[in-house]
């Protein structure tokens, strides 16, 4: 999906990593809370409190599970889960444009 109606957002502006990760949250009519962001080319490990699905908009990256060895590459039109309260490990290749959805 490529744009959201009935939405409200937080302005404020989540930036991890030194800047290397910028997003923003929104929440949709029904209460769905999701976030859209980039990351800029880097290695890096995220942890999750809750399931997340994330769709990648644009760029290039490889992802590898906590727990596991396989790093598995994904690019635009693609999505992958990570259960809560676990972490996963991403090597971006190429800027990263994503939507992330919760729980």
């Amino acid at each position: 999906m490529t744009s959201y109606t009935n939405v409200s957002i937080n302005t404020a502006a989540n930036v991890y990593f030194d800047g290397r990760c910028v997003s923003h949250s929104f929440t949709l009519s029904d209460g769905t809370r999701k976030s859209a962001g980039v990351i800029f080319p880097a290695r890096l490990t995220f942890g999750t409190g809750n399931p997340e699905t994330m769709d990648i908009q644009a760029g290039r990256c490889r992802i590898r599970l906590a727990g596991t060895e396989e790093w598995r590459e994904y690019t635009a039109g693609d999505s992958f889960s990570v259960p809560g309260e676990s972490s996963f490990d991403i090597e971006v290749t190429e800027l990263l444009d994503y939507v992330c959805h919760y729980g």
